[in-house]
């Protein structure tokens, strides 16, 4: 008999980069516990990463922790995440209660209103916000800064680790 994966899945947007490294950086420090983890038990560990477009049900429905990283555009998600949480809302209401999930808000200046959204979402799911969410200010206020590609610095990409290997932590217990 196989066993099934624990899976983390990490779903992201992003326009000019800061949320797709932040969902690598997790990944990558999620991927690195794992081979932590295997040498403690034989219970298979996975992480996927997906862009909000390309995620399926199925792939929500079998993970069990989902980290969220959305870019913040005009005080709100940005349009193809919430496009996905519009999506998938009625299809896994009431499917995936109580498992974890986390957050991380890129914004130029702000980012709050983009990420207590993104928890109104995940609270109507019903998910436990295991790990606190953060937000990952680029300090882009001008146009020229809001269009450029971004780029974390050595900090948020640590504080986005942390997150990935938080919660793929938690999926093992």
């Amino acid at each position: 008999m196989q066993t099934k994966h624990k899976t983390l899945l990490i779903i992201w947007h992003s326009r000019t980069g800061a949320s797709e490294q932040a969902a690598k950086a997790a990944a990558a420090a999620a991927e690195a516990l794992i081979d932590e983890l295997a040498s403690m038990d034989d219970t298979p560990y996975q992480v996927l990463v997906k862009k909000a477009a390309e995620v399926s049900l199925a792939e929500l429905l079998s993970a069990h922790a989902y980290l969220f990283c959305a870019p913040e555009n005009l005080a709100s998600l940005s349009g193809q995440m919430k496009e996905f949480f519009d999506h998938y809302y009625y299809p896994l209401l009431g499917q995936i209660e109580g498992r974890y999930y986390s957050a991380i808000i890129a914004a130029g200046t702000d980012g709050t209103a983009a990420l207590k959204q993104l928890q109104r979402i995940c609270r109507g799911w019903r998910l436990n916000e295991a790990v606190p969410a953060i937000i990952l200010n680029t300090a882009a206020a001008s146009q020229a800064q809001i269009l450029a590609p971004k780029q974390l610095g050595v900090a948020q990409v640590a504080q986005a680790e942390e997150i990935g290997a938080t919660l793929m932590a938690l999926i093992s217990t």
